[in-house]
C-alpha cells in the first residue's frame, strides 16, 4: 500500500465511521474506496467488514448517556442480530465470487433506496402498532442476514425498524442501533477473518480511523441534521454501483 492509498483509507475510515454513527451507510463510502484502490469486490467487502468493526466501539462510547436503561432491550435483540448475521456470512462464504460481483451493485442500489426513503417509510408505518414485536424481530433477522452478507447501510435499516416498532426518542433508538449493527459486523467479521480473503494491511489502517470516526460521529449526531449526509452517501453509492456494474 502506498502512502497516498494509506491516507485515502484513513480519510475514508474517518468519514465512514462518522456516517455509520450519525446516519448510517458508511460502508457505501469505504467499500467502493477499497475497490477503487484495487481490491476485488469480494475481498473489499470482507476487508471492509473487518476494518469498520471499531466504529461501533467509538459510537457506543459516544452514546453512553443515551444507552443508559436500555440493557434489557439490547439483550432481547442481540441474539436475533447474531443468528441472522451468521446466516448471511455463511451465505457469502459459500457464494462464488463472480456471483457476488454481479449482485453487489444491486445490493448497493437497494441500500441507497432504503437510506433515501427511510423517513418516508417510517411515516408510512407510523401508528400501526399491531404485531410490532413480531415485525421488529423478523425484520431484524432478515436485516442481519443482509448485514452478514454485505452490510452497506445495514444500520439505516436497523434504525428504521426500531423507529417504527418502538415508542422512544430517535436519539435513544439511534444509540441502540449502534451495538446491534456492530454485533452483526462482529459476527461476520470473525467468520471472514478466519475463512475469507481479508487484506490485513488495509484493515490495520482502516480500523483505527473508523474508531475515531465513530466517536466523533456520536458527538456530531446530537448537533447536526443527518439529511445532507444521507443525500451525499446516496449519490456516492449510486456512482459506485454504476462503476462496479460496468467495470466487470
Amino acid at each position: 500500500m502506498s502512502l497516498r492509498d494509506a491516507l485515502l483509507v484513513v480519510v475514508g475510515g474517518l468519514v465512514a465511521g462518522m456516517a455509520n454513527t450519525v446516519a448510517g451507510g458508511g460502508s457505501l463510502l469505504s467499500f467502493p474506496l477499497l475497490v477503487a484502490l484495487g481490491l476485488p469486490p469480494l475481498d473489499a467487502n470482507v476487508t471492509n467488514t473487518v476494518g469498520i468493526l471499531p466504529a461501533a466501539l467509538g459510537g457506543i462510547a459516544g452514546f453512553r448517556r443515551e444507552l443508559r436503561g436500555q440493557g434489557s432491550r439490547l439483550l432481547g435483540l442481540l441474539p436475533v442480530s447474531i443468528v441472522g448475521a451468521l446466516g448471511g456470512a455463511a451465505l457469502l462464504l459459500t457464494t462464488p465470487a463472480h456471483a457476488f460481483n454481479r449482485i453487489v451493485p444491486v445490493l448497493i442500489l437497494l441500500a441507497c433506496a432504503v437510506l433515501l426513503l427511510q423517513q418516508r417509510i417510517a411515516r408510512l408505518l407510523e401508528g400501526r402498532h399491531s404485531h410490532r414485536t413480531w415485525l421488529l424481530r423478523a425484520g431484524l433477522f432478515v436485516t442481519a442476514m443482509y448485514g452478514g452478507y454485505f452490510g452497506a447501510a445495514v444500520s439505516v435499516v436497523v434504525l428504521a425498524l426500531l423507529a417504527v416498532t418502538i415508542d422512544d426518542t430517535l436519539q435513544r433508538l439511534n444509540a441502540v442501533k449502534v451495538p446491534l449493527a456492530g454485533a452483526m459486523n462482529l459476527v461476520s467479521g470473525i467468520a471472514f477473518a478466519i475463512f475469507a480473503p481479508v487484506h490485513w494491511v488495509y484493515v490495520l489502517v482502516l480500523a483505527p480511523s473508523t474508531l475515531v470516526g465513530g466517536r466523533i460521529g456520536a458527538a456530531a449526531a446530537r448537533r447536526i441534521p443527518d439529511q445532507p449526509l444521507r443525500i451525499a452517501v446516496v449519490v456516492l453509492g449510486v456512482i459506485a454501483a454504476a462503476w462496479l456494474a460496468f467495470s466487470h
